[in-house]
């Protein structure tokens, strides 16, 4: 699907004229951006003297708000990108901004068991012992989802353990799933849960323990991405009755207004802010790793 985009890197310092007009503001994202994308509301907002409506759930659950339900937001935040490329342009959405980095994460707490052998050279056979409980998110309605079944397929073949996928695959049992990996943090916590497949800038938010992987592993490193792109998966796609091809790559979060956005006007000066200076250090504050030259994607004119 990507022959009709073309891709131009901007860097945008925009001076955003704060006059009064609509003031409500939509904004529906992917469960990891709860905290830093309502960082960066309520800090609009405030110049704004605006409204704010936030709704987080997993990023294809939240694109299908507007395939399945056709609920439009003024703002939509996902933690994959290609979930606009697949679903969602260019139907709802004419652009996009590649906007922020995330690498993933094993998080635990000081009482996970095993928590003071886990390495980077031992982790898997960490998760395989009895007794311990591993949590994911669901891979068809979070990238976070089918990023741990990536990550788990990379795991394999830099190991060079055929089946090692599988067996670790099954160590986490469906009770152990949840809708996005947001809603993992608290399981871990209470102890529940030993170890959550999460991201970095959650596991940092949560002053969670946190055990980087290898590069070649945690979908984090622009350098390995020829090495991603050998493993996919497929997951739901605009429904729950069809199914698309996720390929790995380098994790990077997008954000949109959708065309027909209510507020759009208000929503374009908070896009604008987003991806500004002021924006990005508000973002990075809330531990998410906010790009300095955010990367605009635009549908192709038809022809």
């Amino acid at each position: 699907m990507r022959p009709f985009l073309r891709v131009a890197v901007v860097t945008l310092a925009v001076a955003l004229p704060l006059r009064a007009q609509e003031n409500a503001l939509v904004a529906f994202n992917a469960g990891s951006l709860a905290v830093p994308l309502r960082a960066a509301l309520d800090s609009f907002a405030a110049h704004e003297h605006a409204t704010i409506e936030q709704e987080n759930a997993g990023s294809l659950e939240t694109a299908r708000k507007l395939t399945e339900l056709h609920r439009i937001p003024d703002v939509i935040a996902l933690a994959d990108y290609q979930v606009f490329v697949q679903l969602l342009m260019p139907k709802y959405v004419s652009s996009y901004a590649q906007f922020a980095r995330n690498r993933m994460v094993l998080a635990y707490t000081p009482k996970s068991k095993f928590a003071s052998e886990i390495t980077a050279k031992n982790w898997t056979d960490i998760l395989l012992r009895a007794g311990v409980e591993t949590g994911r998110a669901d891979p068809g309605t979070d990238p976070n989802g089918y990023r741990t079944l990536l990550s788990l397929q990379l795991a394999e073949s830099f190991y060079a353990k055929p089946g090692l996928a599988a067996k670790l695959l099954a160590a986490i049992p469906d009770r152990n799933m949840r809708p996005n990996e947001a809603t993992l943090v608290a399981l871990v916590q209470s102890g529940e849960m030993d170890y959550i497949w999460s991201y970095e800038s959650i596991a940092q938010a949560a002053k969670l323990a946190y055990l980087r992987l290898p590069p070649e592993i945690d979908l984090g490193d622009p350098a390995m991405a020829a090495r991603y792109a050998a493993v996919s998966v497929r997951v739901a796609g605009k429904t729950a009755r069809d199914s698309i091809t996720i390929t790995g790559e380098p994790i990077v979060y997008g954000i949109a207004v959708p065309d027909d956005a209510p507020h759009k006007a208000l929503a374009e000066r908070f896009l604008a802010w987003i991806l500004s200076p002021d924006g990005v250090r508000v973002l990075r504050a809330a531990k998410l790793d906010a790009l300095e030259k955010p990367v605009i994607v635009r549908s192709a004119p038809a022809p």
